[in-house]
């Protein structure tokens, strides 16, 4: 009984992590979405009389890790292909 539970769950496991990928590329979209979307904000706003050190720092705060996820995604995406 239990030799059977534990193969039956070694066999499901080995399925799944067949068919997914890692978590990363799976947000992709939404990461490039909310980047552009912060860029084209900072740029809008740093033109407008509210610009100030603090905001550009929030601003930075947010850009920096969608940046470094999209860099990965890119570079999983492209490893994928080779």
């Amino acid at each position: 009984m239990l030799l059977s539970i534990i193969s039956s769950s070694a066999i499901s496991s080995s399925a799944i992590s067949m068919i997914t990928s890692p978590g990363l590329p799976q947000y992709g979209a939404s990461v490039a979405v909310g980047l552009i979307t912060l860029l084209s904000l900072k740029e809008v706003l740093s033109a407008s009389e509210y610009w100030n050190k603090y905001l550009n720092s929030s601003f930075n705060l947010a850009i920096v890790p969608l940046l470094l996820s999209f860099m990965g995604i890119v570079v999983f995406k492209v490893v994928e292909i080779i």
